[in-house]
């Protein structure tokens, strides 16, 4: 029996290395970082005065995961520009999308505040302010009017009054003139009557 675990002993003693090798292989294709793979890498080489002796396939491995990691990085470099030339574009279509909408609202904006008056273009401020000009000029003018025509209209109610009493005096100073004449007719005829009788 104590044979069989010596035997057990030294198989386990020299097997050790051939799954140290297959632990090499195991740990240099995990998904690790490479500088963990070159980390572990020099822990499980051996030592040599100087040097690092490593084995030939752990080292064609490593290579082989640096070249896989390095492929990885320049697919997403690659992919990475592509998208930001993408942005790139569409950012440059933005701008120029930006552009023109700001062109439109300048253009919109101009034709909102001018259109043509009596073939002139005029913005709506000034036209504004001419018609509100036109207003008080009407206005000034209608008052104006209306007051010449007030005074006129006093003018012309006094010269009727006027009128008025000079028809009415002369109708009395007629009526007068009549009355004398009939009285100055009435000595006559009856100064005539008295000499003859």
């Amino acid at each position: 029996m104590r044979q069989n675990l010596t035997y057990l002993a030294l198989f386990i003693f020299l097997s050790t290395p051939l799954f140290a090798q297959q632990t090499d292989s195991v740990s240099l294709s995990n998904n690790g970082s490479i500088s963990s793979q070159f980390d572990f890498l020099m822990k499980s080489s051996n030592n040599y005065q100087d040097y690092k002796v490593i084995k030939k396939t752990s080292i064609e491995k490593f290579k082989s995961n640096v070249i896989d990691s390095l492929n990885v990085f320049k697919n997403q470099l690659v992919t990475v520009n592509q998208n930001l030339a993408d942005q790139q574009a569409k950012i440059s279509g933005l701008e120029k999308e930006i552009t023109d909408t700001k062109e439109l609202l300048t253009t919109a904006e101009v034709a909102r505040d001018n259109f043509e008056f009596f073939g002139m273009p005029i913005s709506k401020s000034a036209y504004n302010n001419l018609m509100w000009t036109i207003v008080a000029v009407l206005t000034a003018a209608f008052l104006f009017f209306l007051f010449k025509y007030s005074q006129s209209h006093k003018l012309i109610s006094k010269a009727q009054k006027d009128l008025a009493d000079t028809l009415e005096e002369f109708d009395q100073h007629r009526k007068n003139t009549l009355e004398r004449e009939r009285k100055l007719k009435r000595e006559l005829v009856d100064a005539m009557n008295g000499k003859i009788n």
